[in-house]
């Protein structure tokens, strides 16, 4: 049930970021939520293989690096999904950063809400 919730958060934070981000077009909600899904496996794949690969230049940038990874993630996803689609590095930047924002809020909300029953 966690894996289903974490890919309509997923989809959630995608579809704002479409909204939010000039350069990041989304054809509907089901493109946002097979994005949330693809998203999902990219970051469980090949995210820490970017990580490891990019370690000296996070350090040298005490982490901000880790922005461009997370736009890298981001623009292959969309790259992987019709219907989705981010038109320059600067959009999947800001893109990947409103996910970024939009994902931690929502995961805190569900989080928030399971701890109370």
């Amino acid at each position: 049930m966690g894996f289903l919730v974490r890919v309509v958060l997923n989809g959630l934070a995608i579809f704002a970021a479409a909204w939010l981000v000039p350069g990041v077009h989304l054809a509907g909600l089901v493109p946002a939520l097979i994005a949330g899904l693809i998203l999902g496996l990219v970051n469980a794949l090949v995210r820490p293989i970017l990580v490891i690969l990019t370690l000296p230049f996070t350090l040298i940038t005490l982490g901000l690096f880790l922005f461009v990874v997370n736009a890298i993630c981001l623009a292959l996803t969309a790259a992987l999904v019709p219907g989705f689609e981010i038109s320059g590095f600067l959009a999947a930047l800001l893109g990947a950063l409103v996910v970024t924002v939009v994902s931690w809020i929502l995961s805190a909300l569900t989080r928030d809400s399971r701890s109370r029953r």
